[in-house]
């Protein structure tokens, strides 16, 4: 026990002090916080650091150091994690998720932050009573326009068992743009003479107890909303609307490629890519004057093929085939 404890004892010191030695030798250091461990949103991560690549800046060249933090969807975690990039005076934040966002803006208003995967400052409530942003917020941006479009696709492409069509879905109460999501998907519904169940859960645990509770309302389809933990407990979700012959339409085009049919919602690799691109701006220049946060620029039509011919669903020529 004692000679584990010694090991990292060394491995946090011998961390601790590159991060410092990184900063005396005027290499700049990214603190990179992801929320949660999720294979569609690592994307984002992925697209973010080939975005510095492409911009001349990468630990290979020694010209940038990242510092790469993963709350594992622990609030106090993800707080530790924030406090620590602030106590390290790293040169930027590069925030994944809207938990990841919102805490570090929370937290500083000096060090520059730069959003993925994340909605507008309105739908994260950290506007100011004047209506304006925190000004040291950057990167990419999604609000819930899209969204229409998104639920739009099901009555399009499906028909009803019996009477209206049926559509479940589950939101997280404690974050905003969820709820948001699902009010703007509640009033959509109605002009499409939809019947929406939503219910709402609480963490990625309860998602099993609470989609199976949707389940057995007689459900023609289960739309998957942008909310952390529907990405957290996607598969089981997956599982469950599965064995019960349900298919799964969603507004994030990456959880097409994990078992959803279709859906059109942005590019999560882009959606980093374009953060990382402002992030080398910032590295190239050392100014925001010049930046701001953006609207997310890549959206995608696709459908997954497997799925489709479960489900004998047949998608418009403008969307993409995935497998």
């Amino acid at each position: 026990m004692k000679r584990k404890f010694l090991l990292l004892l060394s491995v946090t010191l011998f961390l601790f002090l590159a991060c410092n030695s990184a900063k005396k030798d005027g290499v700049p250091v990214i603190g990179f916080v992801d929320a949660f461990e999720d294979a569609t949103i690592a994307k984002a991560h992925t697209g973010f650091v080939d975005a510095l690549k492409k911009n001349g800046f990468s630990e290979g060249q020694h010209n940038v150091k990242i510092i790469y933090r993963n709350a594992q969807g622990s609030i106090p975690t993800l707080t530790q994690i924030v406090n620590y990039f602030i106590g390290e005076k790293v040169t930027l934040m590069a925030t994944c998720t809207t938990l990841s966002t919102i805490s570090a803006l929370q937290k500083t208003k000096t060090i520059p932050i730069f959003q993925m995967v994340s909605p507008t400052a309105a739908l994260m409530k950290v506007e100011d009573a004047a209506g304006k942003g925190p000004a040291n917020r950057f990167g990419a941006e999604e609000d819930v326009n899209y969204i229409d479009t998104s639920f739009s696709i099901i009555p399009k492409v499906l028909k009803p068992k019996s009477g209206k069509l049926v559509v479940g879905m589950i939101y997280n109460q404690s974050e905003p743009q969820s709820v948001d999501a699902m009010n703007r998907i509640k009033s959509l519904a109605t002009k499409l003479n939809v019947t929406l169940i939503a219910i709402p859960v609480n963490t990625s645990a309860d998602a099993q107890l609470v989609t199976q509770s949707l389940l057995g309302k007689n459900l023609d389809a289960f739309f998957a909303n942008p909310d952390n933990t529907v990405f957290a407990s996607f598969e089981t979700i997956l599982k469950n609307c599965d064995q019960k012959h349900v298919p799964i339409f969603t507004s994030e085009a990456g959880l097409v490629e994990r078992g959803a049919v279709a859906a059109f919602g942005a590019d999560i690799y882009q959606w980093g890519y374009q953060a990382g691109e402002q992030a080398a701006q910032y590295l190239k220049t050392h100014q925001t004057s010049n930046l701001k946060p953006e609207m997310v620029k890549v959206r995608k039509r696709v459908y997954n093929v497997a799925a489709a011919k479960k489900y004998n669903i047949t998608l418009p020529s403008n969307f993409e085939a995935v497998k």
